[in-house]
């Protein structure tokens, strides 16, 4: 597609969402990145200007997202606004976390799309881009809910896929490894999980594997290049990787039945013998 018009990006405050803001602008859309607190764009704000990149920065929370207006030029929107709350196993894990993480990272998205493809329609079609993360395709202890809650994003792109192609509406995925983010820096703690009887060993082998992938970073500059790229190819598949970790995971996914590709992840949290 040609970058004009107006690009979209919710929880462009930091992480991911600033780097494909910025990146999208520098590809020659105007950009509105939106974000709960718009103080928190003010690095954003300052970086654009100084850089001489049309870059607007908006208040959406997309759990409040009824009176939102997306831009009559809309062609882009990216949906990266979510949450990560404290990781327990299921058994511990409470409804009212079930319900908060949902409701940004599933509810909120849908809101937003479904305000915005009016105006994807309207302008002869567009791109949807869903963030979720290439943790949906590992059975990865404690994080149930952010992962049920990104996988059900997925299966919602693939339902858009079929729904918006006659309206020369895109959809595509981006799955995100280990990025350079604040929410990866997390990955050195125990999960919380493991302070209940029964899951300490578990919580323990979680840390060491993840502390080993957060040693693997890509920078949030470099997957914001790779996420404008699919955006832009008329030709990218539904599910796409921005970083080493999550291309690995993915071509392991498309290349392996369901039990071949989780079999050695199953093996990494496995108890010693």
């Amino acid at each position: 597609m040609e970058a004009i018009g107006s690009a979209v990006v919710t929880g462009a405050s930091r992480g991911i969402g600033r780097a494909v803001a910025l990146e999208l602008a520098r590809r020659g859309f105007r950009v509105v990145a939106t974000m709960r607190d718009p103080d928190d764009g003010e690095s954003l704000a300052g970086e654009a200007r100084d850089a001489g990149l049309p870059i607007a920065i908006e208040r959406l929370d997309v759990t409040r997202a009824d009176d939102w207006c997306p831009p009559s030029d809309l062609r882009v929107l990216v949906n990266n606004a979510g949450v990560e709350r404290e990781n327990f196993s299921v058994e511990h894990t409470p409804l009212e976390d079930w319900r908060e993480i949902f409701e940004t990272n599933l509810f909120g998205l849908v809101a937003v799309t479904r305000r915005a493809i009016p105006a994807l329609r309207a302008a002869a079609g567009g791109v949807i881009c869903n963030v979720t993360s290439c943790s949906t395709l590992v059975p990865m202890p404690f994080f149930s809910v952010y992962r049920a809650s990104k996988a059900a994003v997925s299966a919602l792109g693939e339902s858009l896929r079929s729904e918006l192609a006659d309206f020369g509406i895109r959809v595509v995925e981006i799955m995100p490894g280990a990025i350079d983010t604040d929410m990866l820096a997390a990955s050195a703690l125990l999960p919380e999980g493991a302070s209940h009887a029964g899951y300490q060993r578990l919580g323990e082998r979680v840390r060491s594997n993840r502390t080993l992938a957060a040693s693997m970073t890509t920078p949030t500059g470099v997957a914001a290049s790779r996420i404008a790229d699919a955006i832009l190819s008329d030709t990218a598949p539904l599910r796409n990787a921005c970083d080493p970790m999550g291309a690995g995971l993915l071509a392991n996914w498309r290349a392996s039945s369901d039990e071949a590709a989780m079999a050695p992840m199953l093996a990494l949290f496995a108890a010693d013998t």
